[in-house]
């Protein structure tokens, strides 16, 4: 009976991973939809073919603590034609942080490359910005390429960059 049940539940995730949705940049907000046209021009400049999407290339969630959705646009496994390297480089990949305004609105907040940002927990005071640790090209810490390089930045609706020193 165990064997049915465990040949039941395979299935069944099997059948549900067969109805994913491929990714579509329509079921986005026109600021994120802004972010994600840069793919297609990149690609179109480079003579790459067409832009393929990895399914979270749009992460979305409250990171400025006020209730709204904000969203994360990370261009890591996204593709130009057969290029996988078009939106990476050997500071990291390109990502946009755009925050939702009290009047709908979407404002970028960052756009760089990055080599790879985990969100920290959450903030124990309800409300808080999230903070996200961003894994950086070392010369934004004054070294080189593969020397480590960590930064960490709440994400408020003020756009923010990292600079070299």
């Amino acid at each position: 009976m165990r064997y049915w049940l465990l040949l039941l539940t395979i299935l069944a995730t099997a059948a549900r991973a067969d109805d994913a949705r491929p990714f579509n940049p329509a079921d986005y907000p026109p600021g994120v939809q802004k972010a994600l046209h840069y793919a297609n021009e990149e690609c179109e400049s480079q003579d790459g073919g067409a832009v393929t999407f990895a399914p979270d290339t749009v992460r979305k969630l409250d990171l400025t603590g006020d209730g709204r959705d904000d969203y994360i646009v990370d261009f890591r496994d996204t593709k130009c034609g057969d290029r996988e390297t078009t939106y990476c480089g050997t500071g990291g990949c390109v990502m946009t942080i755009l925050v939702t305004l009290p009047d709908g609105s979407i404002r970028p907040v960052f756009d760089g490359y990055v080599r790879s940002y985990r969100i920290v927990a959450p903030p124990v005071k309800r409300g808080a910005a999230r903070t996200i640790r961003f894994d950086l090209h070392g010369s934004y810490c004054g070294g080189f390429g593969a020397q480590a390089c960590v930064k960490e930045k709440a994400i408020t609706a003020t756009p923010f960059a990292f600079k070299q020193p």
